[in-house]
């Protein structure tokens, strides 16, 4: 097995679609260290709050502890720990971690492949970034992980891909959508062509999500951007979920966010079913972070935008 297949197939905890991505983001972290210093070790006592922050922001809703992923990710070969008495991880408690001088770097063989294959961290780092996360978050993960990678198509990276995705998603969903934002109804166009709409996945693809409209909205892109982040969602009744976590002070974060709360989605037009209830609870358990805001008083009748299934008021 070479290491990006390695990399596409690390041993995770799993149930019933339940995100667990804790050794993907070390194995990230530590390609943006290694990258920055190849022979460097990470001290679990000097990198515990980075590691905290990224699983905060990039993992489940429900708060964990980086400990985990630093002892058990030796279990798939690409990672090794040391303590003060020699080589070998005391467990994933964090009081022991610290104690005991923990430090962690990808394996031998692993540093001497990225020193001979300098395309190399670039395939594994696609090959995580893909089989884990939305494409919306790509970006700004490497950003948070401090990875600088080439555009792919520069450098001919190919990773490995479970499946192929549906070019036609896109075009079927803003179709379906009738080319508005579902959350607030953006429907900008430079001529005859959207800008700033895009097709998103309720259940990630890199989780099961099926490439079709029942697991589609038509978002703009600060909205889908906020919905992968799990700052916004979709409840029962079809109405836009605003996490309490979430802070604005502004008028902008005001109107374009916690206004949100309690709106009927816009669209899909009549014909269209809408998201599908297992998509939607999946995105809820998974994604959206803490509990939902009340409605506004505004929002909460529903007058302003439309319903499931109906046709919204231009």
């Amino acid at each position: 097995m070479d290491w990006v297949e390695r990399a596409a197939e690390l041993r995770q905890w799993t149930r019933s679609g339940t995100r667990a991505p804790h050794k993907p983001l070390l194995f990230l972290y530590a390609l943006g260290r290694f990258q920055e210093d190849a022979d460097g070790a990470l001290r679990y006592s000097a990198v515990e709050e980075d590691l905290q922050r990224l699983l905060a922001e990039y993992g489940p809703p429900h708060r964990t502890t980086p400990a985990y992923p630093f002892h058990h990710l030796v279990s798939d070969g690409v990672w090794e720990v040391r303590t003060d008495r020699g080589p070998g991880s005391p467990g994933t408690g964090v009081r022991d971690l610290r104690e005991s001088g923990a430090s962690g770097r990808l394996v031998p063989e692993l540093r001497a492949a990225l020193r001979h294959d300098p395309d190399l961290l670039g395939r594994l780092a696609r090959s995580l970034l893909e089989t884990h996360f939305p494409p919306s978050l790509h970006t700004e993960l490497c950003e948070a992980v401090g990875l600088e990678l080439e555009p792919a198509e520069e450098r001919g990276f190919s990773t490995v891909r479970r499946q192929q995705r549906d070019r036609r998603m896109r075009e079927l969903v803003l179709t379906a959508y009738e080319y508005r934002c579902a959350f607030c109804g953006y429907d900008g166009r430079i001529g005859a062509v959207p800008v700033g709409l895009e097709a998103a996945h309720v259940r990630w693809w890199a989780f099961g999500g099926p490439d079709d409209v029942e697991n589609g909205l038509c978002l703009c892109s600060l909205h889908h951007k906020l919905f992968d982040k799990g700052v916004l969602g979709v409840d029962d009744g079809h109405r836009v979920l605003v996490s309490q976590r979430f802070v604005g002070h502004s008028d902008a974060a005001r109107i374009q966010v916690t206004a949100l709360a309690g709106r009927p989605l816009v669209g899909p037009q009549p014909g269209v079913r809408p998201v599908a209830a297992a998509h939607r609870d999946w995105h809820t358990s998974q994604v959206f972070h803490g509990g939902p805001r009340p409605a506004t008083a505004a929002t909460a009748t529903g007058t302003t935008r439309s319903s499931p299934g109906s046709t919204a008021a231009r």
